[in-house]
């Protein structure tokens, strides 16, 4: 089923509010590791991450876990939320195309 163009509008521009009020983010999965795997003995939190093409792991302390897990969230949804936007920006151009297109000259 196909949105008009003012339905599409509407999308993006809720998209947009929902960018703007994401809060502090960042890139990355949170792992539980084991200093000892074999008897899973002193566990540990870790973020790893690609950031310019580099890969990196950092240690999270426990303090911090939830605020990390609320980052790694945001970015999640941070990534979603643009790729929606430009999905609907495309069928958007694509619509004006259209439309455009069949007027004669």
């Amino acid at each position: 089923m196909s949105k008009t163009a003012t339905e599409l509008a509407a999308t993006l521009e809720r998209i947009k509010r929902e960018l703007m009020n994401l809060g502090p983010m960042r890139p990355g999965s949170l792992s539980r590791q084991y200093r000892d795997p074999e008897t899973k003995n002193r566990p540990f939190h870790q973020i790893s991450y690609t950031y310019k093409g580099r890969g990196k792991s950092e240690y999270v302390r426990a303090e911090n876990l939830a605020q990390i897990r609320r980052e790694t969230a945001n970015f999640k949804r941070f990534r979603k939320l643009v790729e929606q936007w430009v999905e609907l920006s495309l069928k958007s151009s694509q619509m004006r195309v259209r439309n455009t297109g069949n007027q004669p000259g």
